[in-house]
């Protein structure tokens, strides 16, 4: 199985796919998973190239393990956030375990959930809100990255576009019109004075992308794009809120129109310390010492975070470069993420994940322990 997975992670590799397109990519696992004997639904959820595999093994008693595969590129520079790692491990992970669950004769059901578009609209978010995950034991999946960490946080975000609309008019003869960007303008220097009584961890930055088509006539349309993080979704609730109080305020200055549109909410990360506990433990005999992280530095954002508000998830990293030697988002990760090393990393990430899981499926105290992190830690944000 091992050169199966390294031809898929390098097919994903090779042919990348934006988020709502991964046809190939989906295609690919979904073959890969029926070879195994595995119950593939593509298209899944209302996505078309999102699905729901079933282990041939599953015998249900209540106990469900979901790994989760991520396998959308980035516009330009391809997979330099690693997604086809993401989408090798994943169904390593859940072959395995099948074929330990077979075996074995141990009871329990896996699924892998292939999650499109977690870079630019969050396949994971529809999935989580309608009920997918309800029931579920636990969500395991891992990230490529420079370190190999457990239990990251990960901040909340939303994207956010406001839109003025106001009347053209010839630069001469300014009154006759309803001046946009005036209002755009406002909006901006609106922000900035809200932004002061934010919470240190909320941030906002903004671009305009549409300011008018020429300097000797009044905007009569403009448009700006944010991007909003806070350290929970609640507090992203209220400050779309304030954005909406600022934009409205804004429109009100000319006499303009305006339209707030906010995208779904990427929540914040509620990593499970116990499965990852768990993870760590298996991947000592591998060769892979997982460290924690540094709680105070900079974390961004992902579509898991969705899922950990709905069941307990973990979203490990492992390395696939040395620190410096490449940066997310860039040509050097992408490279990295079909380099020698990167291989390396869905085997080890495979194995890891199926270990878990399989702790997870006979492990009574495990599974308690976890569903008690979950309630304690957990159900007080969901929101």
């Amino acid at each position: 199985m091992r050169e199966e997975l390294l031809a898929l992670s390098h097919d994903i590799h090779g042919s990348p796919e934006l988020g709502w397109q991964e046809h190939k990519a989906a295609r690919w696992q979904k073959e890969l998973l029926e070879k195994y004997g595995f119950t593939v639904e593509l298209p899944f959820c209302g996505m078309e190239t999102a699905f729901r595999a079933s282990a041939p093994a599953n015998s249900p008693n209540g106990i469900k393990v979901a790994f989760l595969s991520e396998y959308d590129a980035l516009d330009g520079v391809g997979h330099a956030c690693g997604h086809n790692i993401i989408a090798a491990s994943a169904l390593g992970a859940a072959i395995a375990l099948s074929g330990v669950m077979k075996k074995g004769g141990i009871p329990g059901e896996a699924f892998v959930f292939g999650t499109p578009a977690e870079e630019t609209a969050g396949g994971k978010i529809p999935m989580a809100d309608s009920g997918v995950f309800d029931g579920f034991t636990c969500a395991l999946m891992i990230h490529p990255s420079t370190q190999n960490l457990i239990a990251r946080h990960g901040l909340a975000a939303q994207q956010v576009e406001v839109e003025f609309f106001g009347r053209a008019a010839h630069s001469s003869s300014p009154s006759d019109g309803i001046n946009a960007l005036s209002s755009l303008i406002a909006l901006f220097h609106g922000i900035d004075a809200l932004s002061q009584t934010w919470t240190n961890e909320s941030k906002i930055n903004g671009i305009i992308t549409a300011g008018g088509t020429a300097s000797n006539v009044i905007p009569e349309y403009t448009r700006a794009s944010f991007t909003v993080r806070a350290g929970k979704k609640k507090t992203l609730l209220k400050i779309f809120d304030d954005l909406d109080r600022v934009a409205k305020s804004s429109a009100l200055l000319t006499g303009a129109e305006y339209k707030i549109t906010g995208a779904d909410i990427y929540a914040e990360r509620y990593p499970s310390m116990t499965l990852g506990e768990a993870f760590k433990a298996n991947m000592e005999p591998l060769g892979v010492t997982m460290n924690y992280p540094d709680y105070t530095a900079q974390v961004g954002s992902s579509d898991i975070g969705n899922v950990s508000l709905v069941v307990p998830a973990i979203h490990e990293y492992l390395a696939i470069a040395e620190p410096g030697e490449v940066v997310a988002h860039h040509e050097s990760f992408r490279r990295a993420a079909a380099s020698p090393r990167g291989d390396e990393a869905v085997i080890l990430a495979a194995k890891g994940l199926a270990m878990t899981a399989l702790d997870v499926l006979t492990d009574e105290d495990l599974r308690s322990r976890t569903a008690k992190e979950f309630d304690e830690k957990v159900r007080p944000n969901q929101c």
